[in-house]
């Protein structure tokens, strides 16, 4: 086994990729975004914020993380804008399940 790799779906990351995937989801609002997303596919940032009745803002900001993270993908409808797991955002939620 190499020193610092591990291995995510078959895929080699290293220890900062990894890194990169928890420091996004590091923030209580932002697990619940990727449990929301999750159930609702598509799902668009009015829709969570008033899921998890809070601020757009807030969900804006969080989801932008998140994207950032490579956790969700983001797509444009018009103005506004569908989220949908990753494929490193669903083998996320699985392991956070399995804690």
């Amino acid at each position: 086994m190499l020193s610092g790799m591990c291995y995510l779906r078959n895929m080699r990351k290293t220890s900062k990729q990894l890194e990169r995937y928890f420091k996004g989801a590091a923030n209580h609002r932002r697990i619940d975004i990727l449990f929301t997303v999750e159930r609702n596919e598509g799902i668009v940032v009015e829709e969570i914020a008033d899921a998890l009745e809070t601020n757009f803002k807030t969900i804006s900001q969080h989801t932008k993380s998140l994207v950032q993270a490579g956790l969700l993908n983001k797509k444009y409808r018009g103005r506004q804008v569908m989220h949908s797991l990753s494929p490193y955002g669903k083998a996320f939620l699985k392991f956070m399940k399995s804690f």
